[in-house]
């Protein structure tokens, strides 16, 4: 059970964070336009490159003992990295710009810039495929629990984000907000380093 719980505060500290993806999910629930469809390509997205990276960082770690080091230190950086970048971002004050257009789009063309905004950017690959492979491995004969709650957290986060944007506008438009959000991400990312360098 630690373990899950673990993943999924691991898998939200990660997700919830102002960005491309984010915004257009959110956009796209404010506007309440194929909302369904975007969040299955987001959630499902994340489910299996958190069990792509699950299943290929541990078959390396199984055979070369030493890389487990060296993905742990390189985690230990990429969670320091994303504490700063976080943080950085809450003295900065940003705010989610979501403004629903006019114009509406087909299906299709949503889903693909829903793909595209997942399987584009390289910061969803060290997330999901590294980062969380990573820290699943961690956990040993438990990786898979603490996989399961981080893909717990995408789920939880998107199918949140899409369907309560509407409600959620006002307050997640404020910068005051993001603040405290981004603060939130850092500190659980800080946290978590911090336990991976200790070897917890």
């Amino acid at each position: 059970m630690a373990a899950y719980v673990t993943g999924l505060s691991t898998g939200l500290a990660l997700i919830v964070a102002i960005g491309a993806q984010n915004a257009y999910v959110l956009r796209q629930g404010i506007r309440r336009e194929h909302v369904g469809l975007i969040v299955a390509i987001c959630a499902v997205s994340d489910v299996l490159l958190i069990a792509v990276g699950t299943l290929g960082i541990g078959a390396l770690v199984t055979r070369a003992p030493a890389l487990l080091e060296v993905l742990r230190w390189g985690g230990v950086a990429y969670l320091v990295w994303f504490a700063a970048t976080a943080l950085r971002s809450a003295a900065g004050g940003g705010s989610l710009a979501a403004a629903a257009g006019s114009e509406r789009v087909s299906a299709r063309r949503a889903g693909l810039l829903a793909a595209s905004l997942t399987y584009l950017n390289p910061h969803v690959y060290l997330d999901t495929v590294v980062m969380v492979g990573n820290l699943a491995n961690q956990q040993g004969a438990l990786r898979w629990a603490f996989a399961g709650g981080a893909g717990t957290a995408s789920i939880g986060w998107f199918t949140g984000l899409g369907y309560g944007a509407r409600a959620l506008a006002p307050v997640l438009d404020r910068p005051a907000t993001w603040r405290v959000v981004d603060v939130g991400v850092g500190l659980v990312m800080l946290a978590v380093a911090a336990r991976l360098a200790l070897g917890g």
